[in-house]
C-alpha cells in the first residue's frame, strides 16, 4: 500500500506530544470517493474555515502547482497566483491564505 504512516517509533511519539490534529495514518486514496472522503475528515478536524477542492486522481493540478505535500493557492480572477505559500504541513497556514483573500477582495472593491 502506498501512502503515510507516521505512527511508529519517534515521529509517532513526537507527533502524539505535539497533539496534531491531522491524521498520521491515512493511505493514498484509490478512488475519487476516498480522496473526497479523506479531505472532508482533514478539513472537520483541522477547522481551517475554507473549503478545500480534491485533485482528479489524475493530480493535474498538483503537477501543474507543485501542490505536493501540501501547499495553499489563491488564484486570482484572471487566473494568475496571487498567493503562494511555502510547503507543508510546515509552513501550512491558512490564516495567510485567509488574510490574501481578504487583501485581494479589497483590492477588487478599490478597482
Amino acid at each position: 500500500m502506498d501512502g503515510w504512516w507516521l505512527g511508529g517509533g519517534l515521529t509517532g511519539l513526537a507527533m502524539k506530544l505535539a497533539r496534531l490534529k491531522a491524521a498520521t495514518d491515512v493511505y493514498d486514496p484509490q478512488t475519487i470517493e476516498d480522496r473526497r472522503a479523506v479531505a472532508g475528515q482533514c478539513e472537520a478536524a483541522l477547522q481551517y474555515g475554507i473549503h478545500t477542492y480534491v485533485d482528479e486522481m489524475d493530480d493535474a493540478v498538483n503537477k501543474a502547482y507543485a501542490a505536493w505535500p501540501t501547499r495553499l493557492y489563491l488564484i486570482g480572477l484572471d487566473g494568475r497566483v496571487v498567493y503562494a505559500s511555502g510547503l507543508g504541513p510546515y509552513d501550512f497556514h491558512p490564516a495567510k491564505l485567509g488574510k490574501a483573500i481578504e487583501s485581494y477582495l479589497a483590492q477588487l472593491e478599490n478597482g
